[in-house]
């Protein structure tokens, strides 16, 4: 704790030194001509493949407006970055100007100092334009430290050919999914649901679906232990002992995405993120061969997590002023209607739909009105670290490690050791 407390002082301090150096010569960049210039080093979390070549091309068009400010692009593995800029970031060496952060890690990013408050900043452009939904996440302690980038939320993927072959209709309700399964699995051989193992994420549609929730923020209470969070472990269960679906405890994106793609499994639930990594496939040559709808129902209603990334500037960057530039960039009208245009993620400004390019996707289209309804997750320091005890008992659960009572239990427990004072 006390390493903590001293590193974010240091932090602090170098955030108050560089902005009130401005123009100082101690700064790797300035603006004292009138023009930017000096690096900007961008953590860039995006899917490598797919996504990340489009987000280095339009970092590579922010330098092209400002020929001075040399953009450092660095993928950085979704599963490594949230830990390792707080390590970079304690250190006081290593962490990047701007990161792409998860919408949960931004509020605890804040909580440690890590993050220059970007309210009155270039980066905060046309700020009203924003989906509150969008920017619920970047608020901290009535001040704002990122922007937001892209929104997501979750549906089911499906194969529309092996549908076809077998007969079927996409489930609206985890009844219907054991159904459909079997009748794939009878009429084709290939399994019907592929059920994501190792993160704790891809439990959340079925945790809702239940009407459960891990806690609630406004009385301070953890609800992960409830009757519908011990429902929804159970749900999960069910559908791999049933043989609905398959699932695996490591590498579970890289196993999910290959079964998917080659036409092994049936279905997944996934996100816009995963759109252009499955056309990839060989399953998919044929685009229109990818069905999506909303994730199935459970016995309390539908529910969906709200996602997506945010980009936030360093507060011990050097170069803080091309930083909220290069933010601004990455978020306005013009870069999220390309994004949306090339990879059909959605764009976190209203005017942005407006746009040709989003206007032309039918997979942006079909998630706006999921976003808009999409279950939000508390925006507080703790969220994202909510995961880590979640997914060792779900992975319990799924290989027959724990049942679904104890399972909640554990999860339980760990929350109110991580959340003080929690009931």
């Amino acid at each position: 704790m006390r390493r903590g407390i001293t590193a974010t002082a240091l932090v602090a301090a170098l955030a108050l030194a560089a902005t009130a150096c401005g123009s100082d010569e101690k700064t790797e960049g300035s603006k004292s001509s009138g023009e930017l210039s000096g690096t900007v080093t961008w953590w860039d979390t995006s899917t490598v493949g797919s996504e990340d070549k489009v987000f280095k091309k339009l970092a590579e068009g922010f330098t092209k407006k400002h020929p001075k400010v040399d953009v450092k692009y660095v993928n950085v593995p979704f599963g490594e970055a949230q830990n390792k800029f707080k390590n970079a970031a304690q250190a006081g060496g290593g962490a990047p100007d701007v990161i792409r952060s998860e919408v949960a890690w931004t509020p605890e990013f804040a909580d440690l100092g890590y993050l220059a408050p970007l309210d009155g900043t270039a980066a905060l452009k046309d700020e009203s334009d924003f989906l509150k939904q969008a920017a619920a996440s970047t608020k901290y302690k009535d001040k704002t430290y990122a922007v937001p980038q892209v929104i997501d939320s979750m549906g089911i993927f499906y194969n529309k050919k092996i549908f076809k072959d077998a007969g079927v209709e996409v489930p609206a309700s985890i009844d219907d999914v054991k159904t459909v399964s079997k009748t794939i699995k009878d009429k084709t051989g290939k399994t019907g649901l592929y059920l994501r193992g190792d993160d704790a994420y891809w439990f959340l549609s079925f945790l809702y679906g239940e009407g459960g929730d891990l806690v609630n923020a406004s009385d301070k209470t953890v609800t992960v232990d409830k009757p519908e969070g011990v429902k929804a472990f159970k749900v999960v269960k069910d559908l791999v002992d049933s043989g609905a679906a398959k699932t695996d405890a490591t590498d579970g994106w890289e196993n999910m995405q290959s079964s998917f793609k080659d036409g092994k499994v049936a279905m997944m639930i996934n996100g816009p993120w995963a759109v252009a990594d499955t056309l990839a496939g060989n399953e998919f040559k044929d685009k229109t061969n990818l069905g999506i709808a909303p994730v199935p129902a459970g016995s309390a209603g539908q529910g969906a997590p709200q996602g997506g990334h945010n980009l936030a500037v360093y507060a011990g960057s050097k170069n803080l002023d091309a930083s909220y530039a290069f933010v601004e960039y990455m978020t306005s009208v013009e870069t999220q209607a390309q994004t949306a245009g090339e990879l059909n993620l959605l764009p976190t400004r209203t005017s942005a739909y407006a746009k040709q390019q989003a206007v032309d996707s039918e997979i942006v289209g079909f998630f706006k009105p999921v976003v808009e309804t999409a279950v939000e997750r508390p925006w507080i320091p703790e969220t994202g670290s909510l995961f880590a005890p979640l997914v060792t008992e779900y992975t319990k659960v799924l290989t027959d490690q724990t049942t679904p009572e104890k399972a909640a239990s554990a999860t339980g427990d760990s929350y109110r050791k991580l959340l003080k004072g929690w009931k």
